[in-house]
């Protein structure tokens, strides 16, 4: 059986760390009438904000009749933040394993299953998604794995002076990368195209 929770929207929350490359956060605060300095929605963020819990109730349904259709039960929790829907499926009792086949090797069903997601939405509003999901957990671990990953790249640019590049990843880790590596002062570009499209860390250039 699958559940469906929606989480609301916490606009003062810690920014989060698994934005997409070249995404860019509203960077508005809302907060309570009457408080002082807080700001109100303006309509068109208020209808953003509807637009984006309507994304996550249509990739909601989308994913519990997959789960329904593959024998599987998870939970589904929706979340909004940022001008962004994340949608993230557990499973009941956290065993996380059970759903290891929507997950994949190195996380590839994962992205597969997000592009179809995001498609659900665009064939039933019209609108591009950029949602988030999330399967398991493992986006929480892979962004452990990517922040070393990052870090280790700066150490040997410093050591050596010489661009280091990375493995090819997808637009998602990348740009976790790329927060590190801007957090650490030096600098990361993306190359390549397609599946081959990597980031190469370097020190400033005086």
């Amino acid at each position: 059986m699958t559940d469906i929770r929606q989480t609301p929207q916490d606009p003062d929350g810690e920014p989060h760390p698994d934005r997409l490359e070249g995404a860019t956060s509203p960077g508005s605060s809302t907060g309570a009438p009457g408080r002082p300095g807080a700001e109100q929605d303006s309509p068109a963020q208020a209808e953003d904000g509807n637009a984006l819990e309507e994304e996550g109730e249509i990739a909601a349904d989308y994913l519990e009749e997959l789960l329904d259709t593959a024998d599987l039960d998870g939970d589904i929790d929706i979340e909004v933040r940022e001008g962004r829907t994340y949608l993230s499926v557990v499973a009941d009792g956290d065993d996380d394993e059970s759903l290891a086949v929507l997950v994949g090797q190195d996380g590839e069903v994962l992205e597969a299953l997000q592009e179809l997601v995001r498609l659900s939405v665009l064939a039933a509003t019209d609108r591009r998604s950029r949602l988030v999901l999330d399967i398991g957990g493992y986006r929480s671990r892979r962004s452990v794995v990517l922040q070393d990953m990052a870090l280790a790249a700066v150490r040997e640019a410093r050591e050596t002076g010489e661009r280091v590049h990375l493995d090819p990843l997808s637009a998602y880790e990348r740009k976790i990368v790329h927060d590190v590596v801007a957090e650490q002062g030096l600098v990361s570009e993306s190359e390549g195209e397609g599946a081959a499209r990597h980031i190469v860390v370097s020190v400033p250039q005086a």
